[in-house]
C-alpha cells in the first residue's frame, strides 16, 4: 500500500458538460490558493490538457485505459502525484462511457482504478426533478464507483437551483457542492478539434482568470476537498522504480523537437522518455528558424499546420534543408501534422501551400473528420523503427486526407486493424529513416517506442562516423 494525496475525478453526463470549464477554473483556483496541483486528464487529448497545466502551474497528464494497462495508469499517477497537495482529473465524455458494453474504459474506470470519488457536473438547462433521477441512476448502475457530490451547471435561477439541490440530496444522499451560473460569454470558444488552444488565443490568461471567478463564486471548495479526501489506497506496482533498460547507455544524441505554434501536440511522457532513452532534446521552431540546426534524429508532433500553413510555406530555406537531411538518411518520426508537413502540399479551400516535400503525397483539409478515435495497427513489414508483427495502440483525428500521386510508390508500415489511418487500411509512410503516420503513440503505454527510436537514430550515427572515419583514413567500404 502507498499513501497519496486527495484526488478527486471530476466527471460529466456526455461531452460538452462544462468540465474543462470547471477543471481550468478550479485548478487555477486552488494554485491562486497556494495548493501543489497534480492535473490529470482522461483520454488521449492534447488541448485540454495545455489548457490545464497552463491554469494549474503544474503539467497535466494523461490517463487512458485503452492505450495504457491498470499498472502503467498507476505508476503514472504515483510518479507524478505523489508530493502534490491534491490531484485533479478530468474525466472524458459521459461517466460510463467507453467501446464495450462493460465500460472498460471510461472515466468510471479510470476512477476505481485510482480509487477516486468522483464529482458530476451537470447541464441542468430546463430540468428540475429529473436530474435526481439521473444522479441516482449514476449511483446504481455501478455501485462501486464512489460519487461523492454534484455540481449543477447553467442554473437558471434560484428557484431551479433550490428545487433541484434539495431533489438530489433527498433521492440520492449527496451533497450539491456547486451551482455554475449561465454564461453569457464562452471564454473558451470551441473549434472542429475542441477547445481553441490556448496557442492561438491572445487573451489566454483572462480566460482563465473569468473560469477562476466563477468557480470561487460557484463552488463549495472546503465541500469538494472533503470529498478529495475519501479515497482508496494504491497497490504500488512491484516494477515502479524499476530501471528501464537502454537509458543513458552511450552518448548523449541531439533529438531535435518542432515546437511551435504549428506543432505542438507532445504527450510529456514522450519527450521524458526519449531523454531516459539517451536524448538531449532541441527545440526547432519551423516557421522562425532558417534552417534545421544539426541533429542526429527528429521527431515532429501534431498541431495545426493548416492555421499557419502561409508562414510554414514561407519558410522555404528551413523546408528545403529538412527535406535534404530526409533524403541523406536522418532518422525521423512524425506523427499526424507532422506527416502533413512533410508531403508535397497541404490544400486549404482550393488553395494549395508548398510542405517539405519529403513524400510523393499532398494532403486535401475536409469539412468532416477523415479518422477519429483510438486506432489498432499491425507492423506488416520491416521498416526503421518497429518490428514486423508487432500490435500498437494509439489514436487519430484529423480533418485531412491524403492524396496519393498516380503512379507514385509508396511504403507503409502499418495494417490498420481499427481507425482509418491513410486510407482505411495502410496507415505510416515510410522512406530512408522516415516514418510519419496518422497515429499519435502514447509513450506511458508503449515504452519501446522512445528506445527503439534512439537504438536507431545511435545507429545511423555510429554508421556514420565509421563512414567519415574511413574516408579521413582513406579505407575503401567496400
Amino acid at each position: 500500500m502507498i499513501n497519496m494525496p486527495p484526488r478527486i475525478v471530476l466527471a460529466g453526463l456526455r461531452g460538452g458538460s462544462g468540465k474543462t470549464f470547471l477543471t481550468v477554473g478550479l485548478t487555477s483556483l486552488l494554485h491562486e490558493r497556494g495548493y501543489s496541483i497534480s492535473p490529470f486528464k482522461k483520454g488521449p487529448d492534447f488541448i485540454d490538457p495545455a489548457w490545464i497545466t497552463l491554469s494549474s502551474g503544474s503539467q497535466c497528464y494523461n490517463l487512458d485505459m485503452f492505450l495504457m494497462t491498470k499498472g502503467q495508469i498507476i505508476r503514472s499517477f504515483i510518479t507524478h502525484a505523489t508530493n502534490a497537495d491534491i490531484a485533479v482529473i478530468e474525466g472524458n465524455r459521459g461517466l460510463y462511457d467507453g467501446l464495450d458494453i462493460q465500460g472498460s474504459y471510461s472515466t468510471a474506470e479510470l476512477a476505481k482504478v485510482l480509487g477516486a470519488s468522483v464529482v458530476l457536473i451537470i447541464d441542468v438547462t430546463m430540468s428540475t426533478r429529473t436530474v435526481a433521477a439521473i444522479v441516482k441512476g449514476c449511483q446504481v448502475f455501478d455501485p462501486e464507483v464512489r460519487i461523492g457530490g454534484v455540481i449543477l451547471n447553467r442554473i437558471a435561477g434560484p428557484r431551479q437551483k433550490a428545487l433541484i439541490g434539495s431533489a438530489i440530496e433527498r433521492y440520492c444522499g449527496i451533497p450539491v457542492i456547486g451551482h455554475l451560473p449561465k454564461v453569457r460569454e464562452n471564454p473558451f470558444p470551441e473549434r472542429h478539434m475542441g477547445l481553441v488552444p490556448f496557442q492561438e488565443r491572445e487573451n489566454a490568461e483572462k480566460s482563465i482568470s473569468c473560469a477562476r471567478s466563477v468557480v470561487s463564486d460557484s463552488i463549495d471548495l472546503d465541500k469538494l476537498l472533503e470529498i478529495a479526501r475519501n479515497v482508496e489506497h494504491l497497490e504500488e506496482p512491484h516494477d515502479l522504480y524499476r530501471k528501464e533498460q537502454g537509458e543513458d547507455n552511450g552518448e548523449k544524441l541531439r533529438i531535435g523537437v518542432i515546437r511551435d505554434q504549428s506543432f505542438w501536440f507532445y504527450y510529456p511522457e514522450n519527450l521524458d522518455q526519449l531523454k531516459n532513452a539517451g536524448a538531449t532534446l532541441i527545440e526547432i521552431n519551423s516557421i522562425k528558424d532558417a534552417e534545421l540546426p544539426d541533429v542526429d534524429g527528429l521527431y515532429i508532433g501534431g498541431g495545426f499546420p493548416e492555421t499557419q500553413a502561409n508562414a510554414l510555406a514561407d519558410n522555404r530555406s528551413f523546408r528545403d534543408s529538412l527535406k535534404a537531411r530526409i533524403e541523406a538518411g536522418l532518422p525521423v518520426y512524425a506523427e499526424c501534422g507532422g506527416l502533413l508537413y512533410l508531403g508535397e502540399g497541404l490544400i486549404l479551400e482550393g488553395r494549395e501551400y508548398p510542405m517539405v516535400g519529403a513524400l510523393p503525397v499532398r494532403f486535401v483539409m475536409e469539412k468532416r473528420p477523415q479518422g477519429h478515435g483510438y486506432t489498432i495497427l499491425e507492423t506488416d513489414r520491416t521498416n526503421p523503427y518497429f518490428p514486423t508483427g508487432r500490435t500498437i495502440r494509439g489514436h487519430e483525428f484529423h480533418y485531412s486526407r491524403a492524396l496519393i500521386g498516380e503512379g507514385e510508390k509508396v511504403d507503409f508500415a502499418f495494417a490498420v486493424r481499427r481507425g482509418n489511418g491513410i486510407d482505411g487500411t495502410k496507415d505510416g509512410f515510410i522512406k530512408n529513416n522516415l516514418l510519419a503516420t496518422y497515429t499519435h503513440i502514447h509513450a506511458a503505454g508503449d515504452p519501446e517506442w522512445a528506445k527503439s527510436f534512439i537504438k536507431k537514430v545511435r545507429k545511423v550515427k555510429s554508421s556514420k562516423l565509421k563512414i567519415s572515419r574511413n574516408k579521413l583514413l582513406g579505407i575503401s567500404d567496400c
